[in-house]
């Protein structure tokens, strides 16, 4: 009866807070609207930012997949021009700024360590593509920079043995660039004994570069190029030989004799005016022009050509 006489109450509770329920709303209705809109404008608000959030994160996404794009592309546009003679290196300064733009303004920690890897890449990258000869303050200037972005890289990987293994090994390469190949040495050393690094692809490259390490150390000279050989094209078509002084002796003191010509007036200076005569041939088939040259009469009265044609 207990639990008989507990659910009677319970259903009598229910149907006494419906019975009354529209004469509270119109008591509460204010309130009950306020309460309505803010929810509404929390859930929209809500709703709104995680689009917002999640396109920003897909445009950022693609927006970096072309900048990395992008910079193998500046080299192989550097390295076209180089063959025209035109030195494009400062694209590769511009990717790395690029870069860096990225790096400070995407919020995601592992996609700024890449954005920074890759400005050091270019950062280095520019001293190797560069025509002229680069300066010990540029090469200090530009791998203190790379070392930088390397570091930073470090710290934003943190969790991310691949990115942070990449970013160690870039700090090698830096110090190969100045010329500091102990430190370099240890460094890979240091990657390679690293655990954590394990089936990463910079541990592999760590490993190789440690295997050639003695051969970097030693300076490398280049053999000048061969003369460019003279053209056929351009090659005389009889082979000349230099004078032979037995058959021309050279006098030292010798003055070269410049030709006397002398243009006096003519003795008759009439034109000679064409004299067309058409004759017959002896065989009567075909007929002969005969020109005969007179000379015209000092007054240059123009002649016209006598022409006769026999038979006409």
């Amino acid at each position: 009866m207990k639990s008989e006489h507990r659910h009677e109450l319970k259903t009598n509770e229910l149907a006494e807070w419906i019975a009354n329920l529209p004469r509270w709303a119109r008591e509460n209705g204010t309130m009950v609207i306020s309460v309505s809109l803010v929810a509404v404008l929390v859930i929209g608000s809500a709703l709104w930012y995680w689009r917002k959030a999640k396109v920003e994160s897909v445009q950022n996404q693609l927006d970096f997949t072309n900048l990395i794009t992008r910079l193998s592309q500046s080299k192989m546009q550097v390295l076209m021009g180089q063959s025209r003679g035109i030195d494009s290196s400062y694209m590769l300064v511009e990717t790395a700024a690029n870069f860096q733009s990225t790096a400070e303004n995407v919020t995601d920690g592992q996609m700024a360590a890449l954005a920074l890897i890759k400005r050091a890449e270019a950062l280095r990258a520019e001293l190797h593509y560069r025509q002229q000869a680069v300066s010990q303050t540029d090469l200090r200037t530009a791998i203190n920079q790379a070392k930088t972005s390397y570091t930073k890289a470090i710290e934003k990987a943190a969790g991310n043995p691949s990115l942070t293994a990449i970013a160690r090994f870039g700090l090698g390469l830096c110090e190969e660039e100045i010329g500091n190949f102990d430190g370099a040495e240890q460094i890979y050393r240091d990657i390679v004994s690293n655990g954590d690094f394990e089936g990463t692809t910079a541990l592999a490259k760590a490993r190789q570069r440690l295997e050639t390490m003695s051969d970097y150390r030693q300076k490398i000279v280049f053999k000048a190029a061969p003369k460019p050989a003279f053209p056929e094209f351009l090659q005389p078509p009889i082979p000349l030989r230099p004078i032979d002084d037995t058959v021309f002796p050279q006098d030292p003191n010798r003055i070269p004799v410049v030709p006397e010509v002398k243009m006096g007036p003519e003795p008759n200076p009439a034109l000679l005016v064409p004299k067309v005569k058409i004759e017959p041939e002896p065989n009567g088939v075909s007929e002969s022009l005969k020109i005969n040259l007179r000379p015209q009469a000092p007054n240059l009265t123009p002649v016209v050509p006598d022409i006769n044609v026999p038979g006409e």
